[in-house]
């Protein structure tokens, strides 16, 4: 990503800048900056990522995120789940600080990392549950030369070691669907075929997988056909505006309202995370923006 933060920055510091409490807002922010207090339809939860926003103080956020309609920050781990318990939000999908050497590019695709990886998820699910956090995220990791056919039956191995936690706490382990063609070169789960392929041999329904729009725009295309398809082996969908990565308005190629409309046509009754980068100075009124074309 050409941004100047990143979730890959996040991940190396999990509780990223939770610790920093909140500011004067008004001293802070331009009056476009803050966001105003939102009256949404009630058919979408609305959620948001962290990682977009780490410029901003992670209560700060929460405080001006609420305003807007949203009862969610996610891609943030058990620090920051109890900032949100403090003003009755949630994280409608979590991580925590994954084993060392293990992000992205490393993960369920390979044996070396199952015993650690298990581990990790073993801790983390009952911390999860605990607290109302019913996805945590996961991911396949880079090819480095494996096959796909391969790749889905290492993911398996390792992914059906935690299920029967997931099963027993009910949440769900969430693989993301990312692009490797321009933001993630390599990365094994780049297609929404291979990751119900993976659902399928798993066989719990606490794995499924993350629909990320913008990576699957980039890498297929065809998504509101795509969703209908797939969207039993679906349980969160992110957004971002394509190409770049950034607002979700008519600056981009998506019609997001029609994208909105047919997720929740299929009975989804989860969390749409907006996962773009403000590249207008106001953040939060671009969040706002986005959060009112999602409310379908």
């Amino acid at each position: 990503m050409s941004n100047q933060f990143s979730r890959r920055d996040l991940l190396k510091s999990s509780a990223g800048l939770a610790g920093l409490g909140l500011f004067n807002f008004e001293e802070r922010f331009t009056k476009s900056d803050l966001a105003t207090n939102a009256a949404l339809k009630g058919t979408v939860q609305h959620s948001t990522c962290r990682w977009c926003y780490q410029s901003i103080p992670f209560e700060e956020l929460v405080v001006n995120a609420k305003k807007i309609g949203l009862t969610s920050i996610e891609l943030t781990g058990p620090e920051e789940w109890e900032i949100l318990k403090k003003h009755d939000m949630t994280a409608a999908i979590g991580w925590g600080k994954y084993p060392a050497g293990m992000n992205i590019p490393s993960f369920f695709n390979e044996v070396k990392n199952h015993d650690q990886l298990v581990a990790f998820y073993e801790d983390l699910i009952p911390r999860a549950a605990k607290m109302g956090v019913k996805n945590l995220i996961c991911f396949s990791g880079n090819k480095n030369g494996m096959s796909d056919e391969d790749g889905l039956i290492n993911c398996k191995k390792g992914i059906q070691r935690v299920m029967k936690t997931a099963e027993r706490y009910n949440v769900t382990v969430t693989m993301e669907l990312l692009n490797s063609k321009v933001n993630h070169k390599d990365y094994q789960a780049d297609n929404t075929e291979w990751g119900a392929a993976l659902c399928e041999m798993v066989g719990s329904d606490k794995f499924k997988l993350l629909y990320d729009i913008y990576h699957m725009q980039i890498m297929e295309g065809d998504v509101i056909a795509t969703i209908k398809k797939y969207h039993q082996y679906i349980s969160h969908y992110h957004t971002g505006g394509v190409p770049g990565r950034n607002e979700i308005d008519e600056t981009q190629e998506l019609n997001y309202a029609a994208i909105i409309k047919a997720i929740y046509d299929t009975g989804y009754k989860g969390y749409i995370g907006q996962e773009f980068i403000p590249a207008r100075p106001g953040k939060m009124a671009s969040l706002e923006q986005a959060v009112k074309i999602c409310d379908i």
